[in-house]
C-alpha cells in the first residue's frame, strides 16, 4: 500500500491549557518584532539576526514544568528542545541523526555501544560530559518516578554502563539491539547536568537558547545561546506562550500579538492558505488521530466489544467530517508510510452487522460508555459527535464529555475507558515502547501483556531487518485484531506563521529534529 502522502518519506519507522487571554497578555508585553520591521533584516531572503519570536502552543496549565525529562505535551516538547540537547534525534525520515553525540558504534554482539559526544557546553559553561549523560539516563529510569523514555532506555543496564573517558560512554545493553540509536533519540531523553535538580527557576542545558523567565501555563522566555555547538540562532528571544483555543491563536497570529501559531485546524487553514494575511505549512499525514480504548476495564476488557468498536467506525466520514478531508484513513495500526508498517492487512471498513452481532455475544446490546474529549486539539470534539452518531447506528449509546484542555491528557491517561487521542512522528518501535508495554508510562490503553513485551524485546534483538520486520508484523497484527487504538487516520499537522517569519521547515513532522526548530528560525 502505497499513499503519495508519504512519498517524500523513507520508509522507515516514525505528542500536546492557562488561558488564551491570559498568555496574550503576557505576549503583549513583550517587544516582539515580527512587523518587518528588524533592522538586521538583510531584505534580499538571508537569515537576519534580532528580534523576538513569539509563538503559541496548546499547553499543561499551571502544572507545566521545565523539567525535560517530564515533557509529554508538545509544548513541552518546544520547550525542551530550546534549552537542552538530546544525543541523538529523529529526522524527516524518523532515521536517528547525531546531535551531542558525535558518533556510535556497537560490538560485534550488538550489545555494547560506545558513543563519543561532540565538544559542547551548558549555559553555564561547563562542558557536557559522559558523566552528564549517565545522570541523566539513570535519573529518566528511576523506578520510583514516570518519567516519559523510561520504557525507551529499558533495553541499557546502566549499572554496567561506564564512562570511559570524559566524552565516551560505553553503553551495555541487557541484550543485543540493533536500532540502539533510535533510544538515544527517544522523545524526552535530554541531556541535562550532573546533579541537575532545579528545573524550573534555573535550568541549565546544552540548547541554542538559555533560560530568562517561566511562568507556568503562561509563557516561557529564552535568549540567544551566541556559544551553541550547532551555530547561535539568529533570534535574539524566543517566547513560547500557552493559548489553548485554536480560534485565539488563529486571532493572535492575525492580529500581529504572535507570529507562530503552532497547530491549527483544516478550516482555518483552508480560509487563510494563499490569502496573504498568514503563511500556511502543511505537514502532511504526520498526524495519527484516533480513539483509546481501555483494555483493563469494562466494557473494553472483552475483546469482543474492542473489535465491534473498530466496526462500528467510519473512518472515511471522520477524516471527512474531523479533519475536513485534510487527511487520510487509519486501519488501527500506528505509523502509516512508515518502515516495519504492516501494510498487507485488509483495510477496515463499517460493518454494522458485525458490530452488533459482536456486541451480542459479549452481552454488551444497548451499551452506554462515555468518550472523553477536548478542544484541546484540532478536531477532537468534532471526531467525538460524528463517533457518537456512528455508535448509535449499532446500537451503542455514547455520552460525549468535553474535558478541560488544561488537564486532557494527564486526565485521559488513567481515567475513564474511552478518549480522543493523537499522536505526532516517531519510529513505530518507540511508539510501542512508549505507549504499549507492561512499564511504558504513557500507556493510555492499558494494554499490558509479557509475552507482547517479550516479542518487543526479540525484535530489538533481532540482527536481520527481515526478521525484525516479521516480529513487528506479527506484534501489529495482534493490535490489529485485539488492540486498545482504534486509529480512524492520519491528518495534515497544519502550523501559521506571520509573513516575516522565514526559516520554518516544511518536511518535519511534528516530534522530529526540525520540527519547531526556533533556532533556524528568524524574522525578514
Amino acid at each position: 500500500m502505497h499513499d503519495e502522502r508519504f512519498s517524500g518519506l523513507r520508509r522507515r519507522g516514525f505528542l500536546a491549557a492557562g488561558t488564551g487571554a491570559a498568555a496574550l497578555a503576557l505576549v503583549g508585553c513583550g517587544n516582539g518584532n515580527g512587523t518587518g520591521d528588524d533592522p538586521a533584516d538583510s531584505g534580499d531572503g538571508k537569515p537576519a539576526k534580532g528580534g523576538r519570536l513569539r509563538a503559541a502552543f496548546a499547553g499543561g496549565g499551571a502544572s507545566e514544568t521545565l523539567d525535560p525529562h517530564l515533557a509529554n505535551l508538545f509544548a513541552d516538547a518546544a520547550r525542551a528542545k530550546a534549552l537542552y540537547d538530546k544525543l541523538a534525534d529523529f529526522g524527516a525520515d524518523l532515521s536517528a541523526q547525531p546531535r551531542l553525540a558525535a558518533s556510535w558504534e556497537p560490538d560485534k554482539t550488538l550489545a555494547r555501544w560506545k558513543v563519543t559526544l561532540r565538544q559542547a557546553t551548558f549555559h553555564d559553561g561547563r562542558p557536557v560530559t559522559a558523566k552528564d549523560v549517565l545522570y541523566s539516563y539513570r535519573r529518566i529510569a528511576d523506578p520510583k518516578q514516570a518519567y516519559r523514555a523510561k520504557a525507551s532506555l529499558e533495553p541499557i543496564d546502566l549499572d554496567a554502563s561506564r564512562a570511559t573517558g570524559e566524552r565516551v560512554i560505553e553503553f551495555v545493553l541487557k541484550r543485543p539491539t540493533a536500532e540502539f540509536p533510535n533510544v538515544l533519540a527517544a522523545f524526552g531523553a535530554y541531556v541535562v547536568p550532573e546533579n541537575a535538580t532545579d528545573f524550573d527557576k534555573k535550568p541549565v542545558g546544552s540548547g541554542p537558547f538559555r533560560f530568562v523567565s517561566f511562568a507556568p501555563g503562561r509563557s516561557a522566555v529564552f535568549r540567544r545561546n551566541d556559544a551553541y555547538w550547532d551555530g547561535a540562532p539568529h533570534l535574539d528571544e524566543l517566547e513560547l506562550v500557552v493559548v489553548n483555543e485554536e480560534s485565539a491563536r488563529v486571532n493572535a497570529l492575525l492580529g500581529g500579538q504572535i507570529e507562530y501559531a503552532h497547530e491549527l485546524a483544516p478550516t482555518t487553514a483552508r480560509a487563510h492558505e494563499g490569502k496573504g494575511q498568514i503563511e500556511i505549512v502543511r505537514l502532511r499525514g504526520s498526524a495519527m488521530q484516533a480513539f483509546c480504548m481501555k483494555t483493563d476495564r469494562a466494557p473494553f476488557d472483552d475483546k469482543r466489544v474492542r473489535e465491534a468498536f473498530f466496526l462500528i467506525a467510519d473512518r472515511q466520514e471522520l477524516v471527512d467530517g474531523a479533519l475536513s478531508g485534510a487527511g487520510v484513513v487509519g486501519n488501527d495500526l500506528f505509523g502509516k508510510g512508515y518502515e516495519y508498517y504492516a501494510d498487507g492487512l485488509p483495510q477496515r471498513a463499517q460493518d454494522l452487522d458485525r458490530a452488533r452481532a459482536l456486541l451480542k455475544q459479549a452481552g454488551a446490546e444497548k451499551l452506554k460508555v462515555t468518550l472523553d474529549t477536548s478542544a484541546v486539539a484540532a478536531g477532537f470534539t468534532e471526531a467525538a459527535g460524528i463517533f457518537r452518531d456512528q455508535a448509535a447506528k449499532a446500537g451503542v449509546t455514547v455520552d460525549v464529555k468535553v474535558g478541560s484542555k488544561d488537564s486532557y491528557w494527564k486526565d485521559i491517561l488513567d481515567s475513564g475507558t474511552l478518549c480522543c487521542y493523537r499522536s505526532g512522528a516517531m519510529p513505530i518501535e518507540a511508539h510501542i515502547s512508549q505507549r504499549l508495554l507492561t512499564d511504558s508510562t504513557t500507556n493510555a490503553t492499558k494494554w499490558k501483556h509479557k509475552d507482547f513485551d517479550a516479542l518487543y524485546q526479540q525484535a530489538q534483538a533481532t540482527r536481520d531487518k527481515a526478521g525484525r520486520a516479521a516480529v513487528y508484523e506479527r506484534m501489529q497484527r495482534r493490535l490489529y485484531a485485539e488492540g486498545g487504538f482504534l486509529i480512524w487516520g492520519f491528518a495534515d499537522w497544519i502550523i501559521g506563521t506571520a509573513r516575516a517569519v522565514k526559516g520554518v521547515e516544511t518536511k518535519a513532522p511534528a516530534n522530529t529534529l526540525d520540527w519547531a526548530r526556533f533556532d533556524k528560525v528568524w524574522l525578514a
